[in-house]
């Protein structure tokens, strides 16, 4: 039998897997079906790294030492890599190309770490990697023969004609007993550490034949006239974390926080039917009646069918704080996490091979991974709304010679950061908050149901933030939280506005302060739109531009207003957009070119004015050079009403 040089080992089913409230629960595992085979497979040998969140350990009061018998060289995530014993192996079970569950053996470092920590030092010299029977999780264990520590979240395939076993990242977490012994409970199942092995197969059974064509977006679909695959990546569901803070003091502090997800997606599940590919959601039954495959190439691995590059999906992450007065503000978002593997769990048409997503199948990122600075880059070197990635001139390819550079370790770059007294103390009291995930594929038919929200709690009973709530998960953007586009209610408005080069959201609420008086809150959600200019074409596409909008103009009429408030999520007034009124609208343009509103960005609009609300539009100047193109929404409110015709940015 045949085999490609690359095929996945699927993880057992995420959804079972998946963290809420934070907590981590054993993996249950599905009961094999009777047409399963089962081999029983060994790895053993290679070499295992270790990349701690080293600023978390100091926050728990763990000092964690040196990297004893590490190789000098880190490997490309940053891992501090230790070579393996030959002596023992990894034993697991597979069944129809899916690792089913670990029985047994382990995989044992030469090497290891030091932990200074409250009640005593833990000693993971020559740690060993041990599977805890009947699941999916292996627990490190240390040279006092006690698992402080364990590993979930395994991504994984075969390479090499299938003899190397490369899991190429798992979250290391903390066990109950440790978070115990550091008087720290609410820590149990963090993750504190990303890890990485690849180990010789010394033992395999047969592997099912690859499925044979892949159904790339677009293609026809064979018997069905006019059909055609398409592409519809769903986000399944996600949960936060504290990763990291500088300077933090606790509520109303100045301190700089990150947050890290757990995110799990999943492709449609359609196969000329409409099924829900997340149950219970109204977004979550895809009108793709036919799935496409969903390429999954990780960066510098070379040009791929179906776009000639090394196509990837990207991820990323924003923090909203819902006010006591009605408003909201986006006060935190991260960069983009290049996705690179899909463990395809679960699948209903599964394509053998761990770079492509097949039908119903399923992935995740953990905490560690979407931490990793390799993974991550700045959002101005994707074009959100056609998913191409400008990789000339990237961070990763400074000089355009296809070959990676390489980043400086900086623990907060492309980070979700968030100021400590932008979610905490007095004066956001009554407020709430969500977290918002989103996954971009290329040609994906509905971006609506690849990003969700989920609340958020905020507390610091020790040193560190605990992120509570995880919760009220619900697909669409945090926008549609704030003003349901189906259900306004009285006195608001959510209007969509699509452009062939992006997506963009208007709601406002307003409010009656009486006197004749009205409080306008508007929030722009720049979801995919930028004008973007770029130089050559894929897989050599620089982007040497990539914009979306400078400025926001109300119509207002004769109408007074006062009370102006910009809100770009951060706390600089320095980049602030400045408030101008003429020819009967009210304007805000951005003073600096860099705080433009961007993709994947939103930003808030208030004022007060002496009129009621009128329906009427609104618009954005697109963000670029020589035009006076505006994006115009339609059907939102403002103090002077529809007679009004909206105006061209000046």
């Amino acid at each position: 039998m045949k085999f490609p040089s690359k095929h996945v080992l699927n993880a057992m089913a995420l959804a079972a897997a998946v963290l809420t409230a934070g907590v981590a629960g054993t993996p249950a595992l599905a009961a094999p079906a009777a047409t399963e085979r089962a081999q029983q497979w060994s790895a053993m040998g290679g070499t295992v790294g270790m990349r701690w969140n080293r600023d978390l350990a100091g926050d728990l009061g763990l000092k964690i030492g040196g990297a004893t018998g590490a190789r000098a060289q880190l490997g490309f995530y940053e891992h501090e890599v230790f070579e393996l014993r030959q002596s023992g192996s990894l034993d697991f079970t597979v069944r129809n190309g899916n690792l089913h569950r670990f029985t047994g053996g382990q995989l044992q470092a030469q090497g290891g770490y030091v932990i200074e920590a409250p009640g005593g030092r833990l000693d993971l010299s020559d740690f060993r990697l041990v599977p805890r029977r009947g699941t999916a999780l292996l627990d490190l264990v240390g040279a006092d023969g006690k698992a402080w520590f364990y590993v979930d979240r395994l991504m994984y395939e075969l390479t090499d004609r299938n003899q190397r076993l490369a899991v190429r990242t798992m979250d290391l977490r903390i066990a109950p007993e440790l978070a115990q012994r550091l008087g720290q409970p609410e820590v149990a199942n963090w993750v504190i550490a990303d890890m990485e092995f690849m180990a010789d197969v010394v033992r395999q059974g047969a592997l099912d034949a690859p499925r044979g064509s892949t159904k790339w977006h677009g293609l026809p679909v064979p018997g069905v006239a006019g059909a055609t695959y398409q592409a519809d990546l769903f986000m399944q569901n996600f949960s936060m974390q504290y990763s990291r803070c500088d300077t933090c003091t606790g509520a109303g502090g100045n301190g700089r926080v990150v947050f890290t997800p757990s995110s799990t997606l999943r492709n449609n599940v359609n196969n000329g039917s409409l099924q829900a590919t997340v149950a219970g959601d109204p977004l979550g039954t895809s009108s793709a009646l036919y799935t496409a495959d969903i390429p999954w190439y990780q960066k510098f691995s070379g040009n791929f069918a179906p776009y000639g590059n090394d196509q990837h999906p990207y991820l990323i992450w924003n923090l909203y704080r819902l006010n006591a007065d009605g408003s909201i503000d986006q006060i935190g978002r991260s960069g983009v996490k290049h996705a690179f593997l899909t463990i395809n769990t679960a699948c209903l048409d599964d394509p053998g091979d761990s770079h492509i997503l097949g039908r119903g199948c399923s992935d995740v990122y953990g905490v560690g991974n979407n931490d990793s600075t390799s993974a991550l880059g700045p959002r101005s070197e994707i074009i959100a709304s056609t998913n191409q990635w400008g990789r000339c001139g990237s961070i990763y390819d400074t000089n355009c010679d296809g070959i990676s550079n390489g980043v400086p370790a900086d623990n907060f770059a492309n980070r979700l950061i968030v100021r400590e007294s932008q979610f905490s103390g007095a004066a956001h009291t009554g407020a709430t908050y969500l977290f918002e995930s989103w996954y971009l594929a290329r040609q994906d038919v509905n971006i609506y149901n690849s990003m969700a929200t989920v609340r958020a709690t905020f507390s610091r009973p020790n040193t560190t933030w605990v992120v509570g709530g995880n919760d009220q998960y619900k697909l669409g953007p945090a926008i549609d939280r704030w003003v349901n586009p189906s259900a306004p209610g009285a006195n608001a408005r959510n209007v969509a506005v699509a452009t062939p080069e992006g997506n963009v959201k208007v709601a406002v609420k307003t409010t009656d302060l009486g006197g004749g008086r009205w409080r306008y809150d508007y929030a722009v959600m720049n979801l995919d739109f930028s004008r973007a200019r770029t130089e050559g074409a894929e897989p050599n596409l620089r982007v040497t531009s990539n914009l979306g909008f400078d400025n926001f103009s109300v119509p207002i009429g004769t109408a007074t207003v006062s009370d102006f408030v910009f809100g770009d999520g951060d706390l600089d007034a320095s980049n602030d957009w400045v408030v101008s009124v003429r020819d009967g609208r009210l304007y805000w343009t951005s003073a600096v070119r860099n705080n433009a509103l961007n993709w994947g960005t939103m930003f808030r609009f208030s004022f007060i004015a002496n009129a009621a609300p009128a329906q009427n539009a609104v618009t954005m100047h697109i963000a670029a050079d020589n035009t006076r193109e505006v994006v115009t929404a339609p059907g939102v409110l403002a103090p002077a009403g529809a007679a009004l015709k909206a105006a061209a940015a000046r």
